[in-house]
Formats: structure tokens, sequence, C-alpha cells
């Protein structure tokens, strides 16, 4: 019985033992699955803030890429529109001058022999320089092969050593006609202008063409990376090729340009002086003529054109001249002063570029400097052969007068797409200009030699001209040139 109860109490036991085990483990159970539950949302929250981070960034990323982009291609706009108008106006400016000159007799002189030269030089350069250039920078790779490399490098250095060239000849053309006046016309003969343009145009190939085609310019390594990169034009220089070249191209023409210019300064402030000393010796003549009862108008003036007839004294020699030699002395310090813009243009253009040469050749790591250095100081330097005919049109008054007159032939109207101000002084021009012609041909007072001198007359002179029957006699009605002044 004992045995009986005490195995009932056992089972009972087991029961109860095995009651609490199974809530134990239930217990646990739901435990862990809270758990799990809570790691799952942890887990699942912290997913969704990284993809929420990612996609962020991946939006901010892509902002940044589309402003480097609008940024690339503004700036890409901007330099082909640069390289295309400098091309442009390189061509027809310097196209317009060697018209222009053949077109007017009166620009025919010996100092423009040099400046027609120059300008093929400069259309030259827009043509075979900077075309092949700018289409390797608008294409980001050169599209004519290693042979067609050298002769572009052999181009850009002849051309450009002939246009800087000429501007040395001109400076050294202008020296003699202002510093030696008297010895000019013997010293600057056609046939000594002739072989100066001919050695312009030959000693530059010495070089140029001779020294790329022949290899001696460049480096092994340099040859080395044209054979595996025929798709590159990069012009790679050696030490010596760098100092002869850039001596012969610009050091050696400078220097020269910087004493003649220098020379024909001080020549032209001791002719400033000289006239002003002139202009006050008549001045006081003129006072002693009135003083002694003697009309000084009347004794030096017959007609208007006389009327710029001064006494002069030289001050060095005490001669009487006349004004003449003065007017004369004004237009050549006119010429120097429009040399010397371009002297001042063709420092401010190939100083850099220069510069920017040796410092690259001669200097260990000068191939580091950043890509857009290269391409400005390359495009500074073409930019002189634009410039020149601008400087011209401002600043020389026959210059501006003959490319008015060869426009207006150009275009019988003002052009369409002129603005409207300069249209009507387009016209206005053009119709004084006729004015003038017509009651020039029906007068019919000068012969064919000085047709070429008569450049404009006013209203009140044709007037005058009109009402005495076109006698220029002694009674002091002639007729007096002008220019027309922009």
């Amino acid at each position: 019985m004992f045995a009986a109860a005490a195995a009932a109490a056992a089972a009972v036991n087991d029961t109860t033992e095995a009651a609490t085990t199974a809530t134990t483990v239930t217990a646990t159970a739901a435990t862990a699955t809270t758990v799990a539950a809570t790691t799952a949302s942890d887990a699942l929250a912290t997913v969704a803030t990284i993809g929420a981070t990612a996609i962020s960034g991946g939006a901010v990323d892509g902002l940044l890429d589309n402003l480097a982009d609008e940024a690339w291609f503004c700036a890409y706009v901007a330099k082909c529109a640069a390289m295309c108008f400098i091309v442009v106006a390189a061509l027809f400016g310097n196209l317009l001058v060697m018209v222009s000159v053949m077109r007017h007799r009166k620009l025919r002189v010996i100092t423009n022999y040099f400046v027609v030269s120059l300008a093929l030089a400069d259309m030259l350069v827009a043509i075979f320089a900077m075309c092949f250039n700018a289409s390797f920078e608008m294409t980001g790779r050169w599209l004519f092969g290693p042979f067609m490399c050298d002769v572009w490098n052999s181009m850009d250095v002849y051309f450009s050593t002939v246009s800087i060239l000429h501007l040395c000849c001109i400076s050294v053309d202008r020296y003699y006609a202002i510093v030696q006046p008297l010895d000019y016309p013997l010293i600057m003969t056609k046939s000594r202008t002739v072989v100066m343009l001919a050695s312009v145009w030959v000693s530059p190939v010495l070089i140029s063409f001779a020294p790329i085609f022949a290899g001696w310019y460049t480096t092994a390594a340099h040859d080395r990376d044209r054979v595996r990169h025929p798709d590159v034009c990069a012009f790679v220089v050696n030490k010596q090729y760098a100092v002869v070249s850039s001596g012969v191209s610009f050091w050696v023409p400078g220097v020269i340009m910087l004493f003649t210019y220098y020379r024909i300064y001080q020549e032209a402030d001791r002719q400033e002086r000289m006239l002003y000393r002139s202009k006050v010796a008549a001045a006081l003549l003129n006072k002693h003529l009135q003083i002694n009862g003697i009309s000084a108008l009347g004794a030096l003036s017959t007609s208007d054109a006389v009327k710029d007839v001064d006494v002069e004294t030289d001050p060095d020699s005490g001669a009487f001249r006349p004004a003449a030699s003065s007017n004369k002395m004004k237009r050549e310090r006119k010429a120097a002063r429009t040399l010397g813009i371009i002297m001042s243009a063709f420092l401010a253009c190939w100083l850099p570029f220069f510069t920017w040469y040796m410092m690259s050749s001669l200097l260990e790591g000068g191939s580091w400097m950043p890509r857009w250095v290269t391409v400005l100081v390359f495009w500074v330097g073409y930019f002189n052969s634009a410039l020149n005919p601008l400087i011209y049109a401002y600043f020389n008054r026959e210059f501006r007068v003959a490319f008015q007159k060869t426009l207006q032939s150009c275009w019988p109207k003002s052009p369409p797409w002129c603005p409207p101000c300069l249209r009507r002084r387009y016209e206005q021009s053009r119709n004084e200009t006729a004015t003038a012609t017509a009651a020039f041909g029906q007068q019919n007072m000068y012969n064919y030699s000085n047709v070429s001198e008569v450049h404009y007359m006013n209203p009140a002179t044709i007037a005058l001209l009109q009402n005495n029957g076109g006698s220029g006699g002694s009674g002091g009605n002639g007729c007096r040139t002008e220019q027309i002044v922009l």
C-alpha cells in the first residue's frame, strides 16, 4: 500500500515537474520569438536607413555630375567660339589689308610692302596653323596621322616665325625713315626691300621643316610615344632646339624691335621739341610783320590750302624751311606710334607663349603644367595675327579710309546685318564720297596723278568751286583736300 502510495506520489511529482518544464520551455520559446522579432525589425530599419542614405548620396552625385557636365559644355562652347572668332578675324582682316593696298595707289609705299607680306603670313598662320590646332582641341584627338602632325608642327613654327620677322623688318624700316630720313631713300631701295622679304620667307625653314622632318627637334622617348599613340600630336622638343628656335623666332627679333623703337621714340621726342620751337619762331615772325604794318595773312596765304604754309627755323642750323617738312614729321610720328602699338601687342601676345615654351623645355617637370595653360598661351600668340589689321584700321587714317572704301565697293548698300546707327553712318559716308567725286568730275580741275590724292571735299569747298567756275587761279579760292576722319 505504501508502495502504491509512494508510487502515486512519485507519479504526481513527475507530472508536476513535467508541467513545470513544459511551462518553462513555452516561456523560453516565447522570449526567443520576441527577441527574433525585435532583431528582424532592427535589421529592417538599418537596411532601410542604409538604402535611404545610398539613394540620397546617389542623387547628390548625379546632381554634381550634371553640374560638372554643364560647366564643361559651357567652357567647351566658349573655347570653340573664341577659336572660330580668332580664325575668321585673322582671315578677313589680313585679306582686307592686302586688297586695300592693291586698290589704293597712295598706300603703295615701301613700308607697306612689308605690311602686305605680313598680312599674307598672318593669313597663312590662320589657315595652316590655327585650323589644325582648332580641330585637335575640338575633337580631343589628332585625326590626320603622324606625317601630317610633322607637317602641321613645321607650318606652325614656320609661319609664326615669318610673321614675327616681318614685324622686325617693319621696325627697321621705320627706324631709318625717322632717325635717318636723308639716308632712307638710299638705304631702303626696292631691291633691298625684296632681298629682306626673301630672307624673311626663306630663313625660317632652317628651324621648322628641316629639323622637324629630320627628327633633330625631339627626344627619343617622344619618338617611342608617337609610335604607341598615333592619335596624339604633341610638340615635345629637346633643350638644344628650344634655345635655338626661340632665339631665332622671338628673342633676337624682340631685342632688335625694342632697340629700334626706343631710338624712334627718342627721335620723335626731339622732333616734337623742334616743332614747338619752330612754331614759336613763326608766331614771333608773324607778330613782327604785323607790328611793321604788313598783313601776315595777306602775305602768306593765297588760298585755303596755303594757310598751312609757315616759315619754320631749324634750331640746329638756323635755316628757314616750309611747314611741309613738319607735316611729314607728323606723319612719321603717327606711323611710329602705330608701329609702337603693334610692338606692344606683339610682346603681349607672344611673350607668354615663349616664356612657357622655354620653361616647359628647359625645366624638369615643365610638362606637368595644366593643359589649359598650354591652350591659352598658344591661342594668345595666334591672336596677334588677328590684331595687326585692327591696329591699322584704328590708328592709321590712310588705312582706315582705304578699308572703308574697299568695304563700300563690296557692299553698294549697307549690309542687312549692320545695326541701324552704323547703317546711317555708312550711307552718309557713301553719299559724301559720291558727292565729292561727282563735283570733282564736273570741274575736271586735276590730272590723274592728283585724283588719287583727293579723298573728300566738304560741302563748303564744293559750293565755292561751283561759284567760281572751278578756277583755282591766283584769286585764292583753290581746292583744299582733306581726308575722312572716322
